[in-house]
């Protein structure tokens, strides 16, 4: 697949080689290959000089195998066989711990035990809706405060939209500092007997009815969170706007990853939209799994026809480099006459031969000129010429062998057409997403004929990436 001259290359090198450029994140939607372009990246990076962490939060753990690391977890890991000067560090986040080490980070001793017992705690960190992408925001921010690594890759987690990305941080700040929680936290916020006496007589009303729809018992636990969490609350919010800002900085870039398929492109399109909306610098799109062909001159309607021809038996190739019709009048090749003009340039040129169709006697001079004794009739010479009928049979087999091989390229022809029905399909879907927006830089990968498992693999696809073109 070729990129319109008028669509502006992505290039990757110029982005992994400027030391201002210190978070690059890959988003988009799920299943269009974020985490191996987030490794390659890294890699690559890596290769040319910089010290890299690369920070994925897909569970399926390809990031580990690809990097030839038994497991990651929530401590960077450096991988072992980069070539160059620089270094490359992994790690998956794990949702659950970067929740503890917040609360350990910013509470005492007792109350942070009390938080990390809680029923409602241990709930809300291992699966509440934003959670995720929450935490994804604060290790981002941990990493980039620690100034360890000079580039942060981030590689988004996988969901549904990749608008989730922007989105819950926010949700889950505005849940923890909502007014539910205000409510909730409230009596511990009342000083005096007659504040509490008074409160207390609106909240019995409150709880007792919150107690029948959630559990009493549930009730009794999100009391206590939030009672031990209460110092807390403010600096969720802080931090997710701190982590937001700093997406916004100049030393930030986003990747949006997609395929060349309409819904991949069209997620892709609505969060080039909300990056501008939000003011956060973009980088380019990554044109994952792009097909292409070395024989892109052979349209798929010319590549059918010529299928559909040798199929119907139409065209049949000649010793002569000729085609003609199947239907024409030939000879048989089984024939006499077909015979005969197959070994009539083997006989003798003398001025005594016979045109007659009888076996010559072995006892005519014309054909003992080079030895006065009779074949022995057990030489395989004497019995040749009344044999070669009886090998008739190897016209068949070749004209056998000829169909075969026509089957065969008319199968391959067929796959050629569908090949470029598919590499259409993909510009035009390309097409539609630069024509809305033709600011966008565009680089394309080349789809691989398997999946990437180690550092070789994230390499190639880094050479790719820096080629910005699919391979043919």
């Amino acid at each position: 697949m070729t990129l319109d001259a008028a669509v502006a290359p992505l290039d990757v090198d110029p982005l992994l080689d400027d030391p201002e450029t210190r978070i690059i994140v890959c988003c988009g939607s799920g299943g269009v290959g974020k985490t191996t372009t987030a490794a390659a990246l890294g890699l690559r990076a890596a290769e040319r000089g910089r010290k890299v962490v690369v920070l994925t939060i897909d569970p399926a753990r390809r990031l580990a195998q690809s990097m030839g690391i038994d497991s990651l977890d929530n401590t960077p890991r450096q991988v072992k066989g980069v070539e160059g000067s620089g270094e490359l560090h992994a790690m998956m986040l794990d949702m659950k711990r970067t929740f503890d080490e917040i609360v350990e980070a910013h509470a005492d001793g007792d109350r942070a035990r009390a938080i990390l017992d809680n029923p409602f705690y241990q709930s809300l960190s291992a699966g509440f809706a934003g959670t995720q992408e929450y935490m994804a925001m604060e290790k981002l921010g941990q990493l980039r405060a620690r100034d360890g690594w000079d580039l942060i890759v981030v590689d988004t987690p996988p969901s549904r939209s990749a608008l989730d990305f922007l989105d819950a941080p926010k949700r889950l700040g505005s849940f923890l500092d909502g007014k539910f929680i205000r409510v909730l936290m409230a009596p511990a916020k009342v000083g005096g007997r007659a504040g509490m006496k008074f409160l207390n007589v609106g909240m019995s009303m409150m709880t007792g009815t919150l107690g029948k729809l959630l559990g009493g018992q549930f009730l009794r636990d999100v009391q206590t969170f939030v009672a031990a969490m209460d110092t807390m609350f403010g600096g969720f919010r802080t931090r997710a706007d701190a982590t937001y800002r700093l997406l916004q900085a100049p030393g930030t870039a986003f990747l949006v990853v997609a395929a060349p398929e309409r819904d991949a492109l069209r997620e892709a399109a609505y969060f080039v939209e909300r990056l501008a909306a939000e003011e956060m610098p973009l980088a380019g799109l990554v044109l994952n799994r792009v097909h292409g062909s070395g024989a892109a001159r052979l349209s798929a309607e010319r590549a059918r026809a010529a299928a559909e021809n040798l199929e119907e038996g139409r065209i049949v190739d000649q010793r002569g480099g000729k085609a003609v019709d199947r239907g024409a009048d030939a000879p048989d090749s089984s024939s006499p006459a077909a015979f005969e003009a197959h070994e009539a340039p083997q006989a003798p040129a003398s001025a005594g031969a016979t045109t007659s169709s009888e076996p010559s006697q072995p006892s005519e001079p014309s054909q003992q000129s080079e030895s006065t004794d009779p074949p022995e009739p057990s030489d395989p010479s004497a019995t040749r010429s009344t044999r070669a009928p009886a090998s008739m049979p190897a016209p068949t087999s070749a004209a056998s062998s000829a169909t075969t091989v026509e089957q065969l390229t008319a199968g391959l022809l067929r796959l050629h057409a569908e090949r470029m029905q598919v590499l259409a399909r993909e510009e035009r879907t390309r097409d539609r997403f630069t024509a809305l927006h033709p600011e966008v830089p565009v680089a394309e990968v080349g789809a691989l004929p398997g999946d990437v498992h180690d550092l070789a693999g994230l390499r190639a696809i880094g050479d790719r990436l820096a080629a910005g073109r699919a391979a043919t």
